[in-house]
């Protein structure tokens, strides 16, 4: 992995059936919004507000991402 990831800000997930991220309050659910995500190695790196911990989840757990568009570069 490397040092720095790009993470996208204000995202949603929604995994696969059987697989769960932890929100805030350490409770298991299947579809998260608000959180930082990044994408590295096949592999979806989950911060989520309320905790301390980077949660990952390998792509085929994954049904669904969503986060903002970047800003359309104005030069072009």
């Amino acid at each position: 992995m490397s040092g720095g990831l790009n993470w996208r800000e204000g995202a949603s997930i929604e995994l696969m059936s059987g697989y769960a991220l932890l929100d805030g309050a350490r409770t298991p659910r299947t579809r998260l919004t608000g959180v930082r995500l990044a994408i590295e190695g096949g592999f979806v790196h989950v911060a989520v507000p309320g905790t301390a911990d980077v949660q990952v989840v390998s792509a085929p757990a994954v049904a669904r991402l969503e986060y903002p568009a970047p800003p359309a570069d104005p030069a072009g």
